[in-house]
């Protein structure tokens, strides 16, 4: 399956019962909100699909892996209704990727912001290469990281979380990231990434998919209230984003 257009990309390849969802933008693979519905629809369908057992989450190109939130939209955003709507994009992927009966793994080649840092703690194993850091910016652009604090929590806790978001112009490594937890493994390259990650997925699509279902449960147990959460932390940053010290900061930022 292939999904394009030109405020992004996604494609969907299904091979030996794994699926392979591959999204795209030209400014650093960063997530318009229509980009953001179209990975979620893909999440959802794969999730009932029976030739799947397993879903690599990966992004286009050689540079970051994604730069969270699209700032041209970001900017446009006049209103709260607005906010709210474009935030609660974060929201659905999130949720998708936590009740998707399908486990996911993650490959992260490059730098994650934002945005892009829930979407890679909402997968359930992560392979990196060593040029995979990580930032959460919001609290510089008069934002937060409400809507994904939840899925990063869970993966890496508050203390790490803390240490992120308080720093909010600082990059931690991916050997930092991986001590937290956030990703299961790092590696020197991308060649050498993609020998691990097809040995490993390989390896899991092999197992019983009931098994794995069971399992995918169990990973997500007590998570069913983020329905509710966060959508309602969706608008939270969608008040905040249209502050004066908000606008300022992200016209700042983009140049």
């Amino acid at each position: 399956m292939i999904s394009e257009n030109p405020i992004g990309s996604l494609f969907t390849t299904i091979k030996n019962n794994i699926a392979t969802v591959s999204f795209g933008h030209p400014a650093s693979n960063s997530f318009p909100r229509e980009l953001l519905d179209r990975v979620t629809n893909a999440i959802n369908s794969l999730s009932d699909n029976s030739d799947v057992s397993l879903i690599i989450m990966r992004s286009e190109g050689v540079g970051a892996f994604c730069a969270g939130a699209s700032f041209d939209e970001l900017l446009a955003v006049s209103n709260l209704e607005e906010g709210i709507k474009f935030f609660s994009g974060f929201a659905h992927i999130i949720n998708a990727m936590r009740s998707c009966k399908k486990l996911i793994v993650g490959r992260v080649h490059g730098k994650t912001v934002g945005g892009g840092v829930g979407i890679v703690s909402a997968c359930d194993y992560v392979f990196a290469t060593n040029d995979a850091s990580v930032k959460l910016s919001e609290l510089a652009i008069g934002i937060g990281p409400f809507v994904i604090e939840p899925s990063v929590s869970r993966k890496i806790g508050k203390t790490a979380l803390t240490e992120m978001t308080l720093a909010a112009h600082e990059w931690k490594s991916a050997d930092w990231a991986k001590d937290k937890g956030l990703y299961a493994d790092t590696f020197e390259n991308t060649d050498d990434l993609d020998v691990a990650l097809e040995k490993f997925c390989s390896k899991l699509a092999s197992y019983n998919p009931e098994a794995l279902i069971e399992m995918k449960k169990v990973l997500w147990e007590g998570t069913d209230h983020w329905g509710t959460l966060l959508l309602e932390r969706a608008t939270i940053t969608g008040k905040l984003v249209l502050s004066e010290y908000s606008k300022k900061a992200l016209t700042q930022f983009k140049k």
